[in-house]
């Protein structure tokens, strides 16, 4: 097999790994994204518990880039601290870590059990988390035949002329390679495939365990970039975690490196094959910057702060607010579907700033932040203003010859737009009131009644997302499923309403204190969903799907 062959065949493997990595990644999100959200947001405030709950949810997701990126949108919002989501990033690495340790296992027989399995869940079923739970399962197989795949394609190696050639100067100059793996592994954007091809590497005698070492370290600098690079443009609070990792990870793997060069440690200790030697020096790395970070947390958050500070865009250099901008150009008013077509770019940016609204009200109840109440009520005044130019355009645009499907879909925007002001109307006036009422009374939910708060604000916030998505795609599955959402949403109500007057009954004094507005919240997200839910009618009604009454059975 000829060199470029060679390559052809590597470069396939390693692109069935990362494939593999994010279907695993992505079934395991849209099957149990929502779940692993709340139970992470609710054992965060404890160090500890983080540090465990971030290595569990690295190996579920396989990739602690998603954590990372995932714990500093809560403490963006204000849901956790600081040094709580930089300690679930410790322990999400130290996961990360693990699952190649778990795959470096013999698992050849995984690799038809999981295709058929997945492939039989998934086409058996039109329940959406049996169907994401087939596609863990194709996943997980296809992973690990990529992981044969790659042994095959590195076998020709050993016969190889030139790689000897330069692996001698890579073990002559290992500054090149510690930046050789941290600039592979910020391409792949995945450590667990970086270090899975280092180990192949080391287990086939192509390159020595030393050397497997001192590229280990690169790739731990090239994984810390990944995500600081992803949220590059985000609110300046959002980006301490993946900045925070990158200061702590990132100058680890320099320091370790400068250490181990300079003592130059015997490997053996790491195990008794170059390649148990690669992954355990992977695995005690990560362990030893958790150690170090118990006491440096501190130090390294308030570095942190000052990093993104100086980083964030000032009033002159911020760029213009791209939601100002408007999509309604009324020279098009004569040619329909493009004037539909602008009236749904507009009515998307009026969805996007709902869901901001939706999701930062939450975190008021927890933290409330007069600043961020005063953001969410500007974002309301930006939400009307919008409706008015999107419901003028529309009445400009109906006064004109239009078929049966335009008049149809022109009233589907305006339906939408109307629902989405008064969506904004509830979070502001009604759900804003109970925050400030909360506040001035200086109130505290129950553990149990924050739960149910934020898995119902939860749901319904995973309903928007469906909402908005049938507003552009009027797909018939997603609005059937999201008007059965609705129903499901009412069963959850009866029994959060149930588990909370049992807690009044049981005297519990935080109940009683914060009933009302347990109550009145849960009633404004109730209707916020009906409201979102409504958007799917218009689709169901035009393929015949919906009664005056009752939905009918969908049928494929």
């Amino acid at each position: 097999m000829n060199g470029s062959a060679i390559l052809l065949h590597l470069a396939g493997a390693v692109a069935l790994l990362l494939w593999a990595t994010r279907m695993v990644r992505t079934g395991v999100e849209r099957a149990y994204g929502e779940r692993m959200r709340q139970s992470l947001r609710g054992v965060l405030h404890n160090p500890v518990l983080a540090v465990l709950w971030g290595l569990m949810l690295s190996i579920a997701l396989q990739s602690s880039t998603a954590v990372s990126l995932l714990v500093g949108s809560f403490v963006g919002s204000g849901f956790v601290s600081g040094i709580a989501g930089l300690m679930a990033v410790r322990g999400a690495e130290v996961g990360s870590a693990l699952v190649v340790k778990i795959l470096s296992f013999d698992l050849t027989l995984l690799v038809p059990f999981c295709l058929v399995a997945g492939t039989v869940i998934f086409m058996s079923t039109e329940r959406s988390n049996w169907r994401q739970i087939g596609r863990i399962l194709v996943g997980i197989g296809l992973l690990v035949l990529s992981l044969e795949m790659t042994g095959q394609a590195t076998e020709p190696l050993r016969n190889s002329e030139l790689l000897p050639v330069i692996v001698g100067y890579l073990n002559t100059d290992p500054v090149t390679a510690f930046l050789i793996a941290a600039v592979m592994t910020w391409l792949f954007h995945s450590s667990i495939a970086a270090v899975l091809l280092l180990v192949t590497f080391a287990s086939r005698g192509l390159i020595q365990p030393e050397l497997g070492i001192v590229m280990i370290f690169g790739v731990n600098l090239g994984s810390s970039f990944i995500a600081p690079l992803l949220t590059r443009n985000a609110a300046p609070q959002t980006r301490i975690v993946p900045m925070g990792n990158l200061l702590m990870r990132g100058a680890g793997s320099v320091v370790v490196l400068i250490l181990y060069l300079s003592f130059k440690p015997s490997v053996g200790f790491l195990g008794s094959t170059p390649a148990d030697q690669v992954i355990n020096g992977h695995i005690l790395f990560n362990v030893i910057i958790l150690l170090a970070g118990v006491p440096l947390s501190g130090l390294v958050l308030k570095a942190t702060k000052a990093v993104v500070a100086l980083n964030a865009p000032t009033e002159q250099s911020r760029p213009l607010d791209h939601a100002e901008l408007s999509a309604l150009d009324e020279s098009v008013l004569d040619t329909p579907s493009l004037a539909l077509a602008n009236a749904t770019r507009e009515t998307v940016r009026v969805c996007e700033t709902v869901e901001i609204m939706l999701r930062g009200i939450i975190g008021l109840y927890e933290n409330p932040v007069q600043e961020r109440i005063d953001e969410l009520s500007a974002l309301d005044d930006k939400v009307d203003r919008k409706h008015a130019a999107i419901k003028l355009y529309l009445a400009k645009l109906t006064a004109k010859p239009l078929s049966d499907f335009e008049v149809a879909r022109a009233q589907e925007l305006l339906g939408a737009c109307v629902k989405l002001e008064q969506v904004g109307d509830i979070i502001v006036r009604n759900m804003i009131a109970l925050v400030q009422k909360k506040m001035d009374r200086k109130l505290k939910f129950t553990d149990e009644g924050w739960l149910e708060l934020s898995n119902f604000h939860a749901k319904v916030l995973t309903n928007a997302r469906m909402a908005f998505n049938v507003l552009v795609s009027r797909d018939r599955e997603t609005a059937h499923q999201l008007v059965l959402e609705k129903d499901h949403l009412r069963d959850l109500e009866k029994q959060s309403s149930e588990r909370h007057f049992r807690r009044l009954r049981e005297g519990t004094t935080r109940s009683v204190e914060t009933s009302s507005i347990h109550l009145d919240t849960i009633r404004d997200l109730k209707q916020v969903n009906s409201l979102l839910a409504a958007m799917a009618y218009p689709v169901l009604e035009e393929q015949g799907l919906l009664n005056t009454t009752r939905l009918r059975a969908l049928h494929s």
